[in-house]
């Protein structure tokens, strides 16, 4: 798994891992926190 970032807009802030959504910053309308990112690899 190699990470790449990709530029949005609008302050939209989305970790995905092979397709799947994990993280959403405009759904919880916060930053994620490290651990909440690594529970999900």
């Amino acid at each position: 798994m190699k990470p790449v970032l990709k530029k949005g807009s609008r302050g939209v802030f989305d970790v995905t891992v092979d397709g799947r959504l994990i993280f959403s910053k405009h759904r919880v309308g916060r930053f994620p926190e490290h651990r909440e990112v690594l529970e999900q690899l």
